[in-house]
């Protein structure tokens, strides 16, 4: 066989883990192996396709990023293309994806994205592309895999910043806000702020009032803490409210999540007094080598992955379902997204010690 492995959506830690993996165990039953750059934007672009081999993934595992390069405007369905008059005109190139695969040789694409990147790959295995997903994303919120890949090393890189914030917060008797990344789900909140001992952890799936954010703080002074840990997902929303948003301007217009913790401090500020300073950790948490975690569950997925071509399982993600990966039908797989259950464990556990999740 031949296969190609494509890198699509945000990076996350182990991407090159996943990518070692595969090409290891392709050519191990004698395959051969190509890398798509940048999504699928590699078909449309010289040099875009290029071997992939034992030196070439040689002491990859434990880098961050992705040898592939990556992009989350790479829609086949929705593709960017310039005009000559400078305009951009928006145009459906799915049908030139899957014929150029055919043209390349390809007997099988694997494809390493999150909910965006796997349902492009499930609506081209639809129009008859071959195709095996990889689930990949920080935020943790497809809900046919036990977990996805960075989740682990994001969580522990949120955790080693905010813990460095204690300090800093207590020094200078200061209110402490951090945003971290979770557009739906409050996996990443929830688990760096309990790791991080924070004191309120606001979440999408809970909404929020600030009237009791602001009673815990004032609660922390009185008992003699007179600083406070406040983490919040990006888009965590209050009673009755919505989302906060940002324009981009200089990309065409159009919002992306983002402010929350700015939004909140000062709200904040005002309903305490007490000085409050927001920090967002932003792609710190897509950055950097993967943990010891991430680096076995990707290459599991990698290796899974060229089993289940092997094996013929077409249209389909690996999924871990420990202590074993099995096949999960793609249409399956992006077919909702795994929220943090407002009764999850940690969220008991962190009342009962006193976290303020904000309602």
């Amino acid at each position: 066989m031949r296969i190609a492995i494509n890198t699509g959506g945000g990076d996350a830690p182990g991407l090159n883990a996943v990518i070692r993996a595969a090409v290891l165990s392709a050519h191990g039953r004698g395959w051969d192996v190509v890398g798509i750059r940048r999504g699928y934007e590699g078909l449309f672009r010289s040099h875009g396709i290029v071997p992939l081999d034992e030196r070439s993934v040689k002491g990859i595992t434990h880098i961050g990023g992705t040898i592939l390069g990556t992009t989350n405007r790479g829609n086949p369905f929705a593709f960017r293309v310039a005009r000559p008059d400078g305009g951009v005109e928006v145009v459906d190139r799915s049908g030139e994806v899957v014929q150029r695969v055919k043209d390349l040789g390809i007997d099988c694409m694997i494809a390493v994205g999150g909910d965006g990147s796997l349902r492009i790959a499930s609506e081209l295995a639809e129009k008859g592309l071959k195709v095996i997903g990889v689930p990949k994303t920080i935020d943790n919120d497809l809900a046919a895999t036990a977990v996805t890949f960075g989740f682990h090393t994001a969580v522990q890189t949120a955790t080693d910043a905010i813990g460095k914030l204690h300090s800093t917060a207590e020094a200078h008797q200061r209110v402490m806000v951090v945003e971290l990344m979770g557009r739906h789900a409050g996996w990443i909140a929830l688990f760096a702020g309990f790791a991080s001992t924070a004191d309120v952890i606001l979440i999408p799936e809970i909404p929020y009032d600030l009237g009791r954010v602001a009673e815990k703080i004032e609660d922390r002074w009185a008992r003699g803490s007179e600083f406070a840990i406040v983490v919040v997902a990006e888009g965590a929303v209050p009673e009755g409210g919505g989302a906060s948003y940002l324009d981009r301007p200089s990309l065409g217009g159009g919002r992306r999540l983002g402010g929350a913790a700015k939004r909140i401090a000062r709200r904040l500020e005002e309903l305490t007094g007490h000085e409050t300073r927001s920090l967002v950790l932003g792609h710190l948490q897509r950055g950097g080598q993967p943990i010891a975690f991430d680096r076995i569950l990707s290459l599991r997925f990698g290796a899974a992955a060229v089993k289940l071509a092997a094996e013929g399982h077409f249209g389909c993600m690996v999924a871990l379902d420990p202590p074993h990966m099995k096949p999960v039908p793609l249409a399956e797989a992006v077919s909702r997204l795994k929220t943090v259950p407002p009764e999850h464990e940690l969220i008991r556990s962190g009342r009962a010690m006193g976290i303020s999740f904000g309602d």
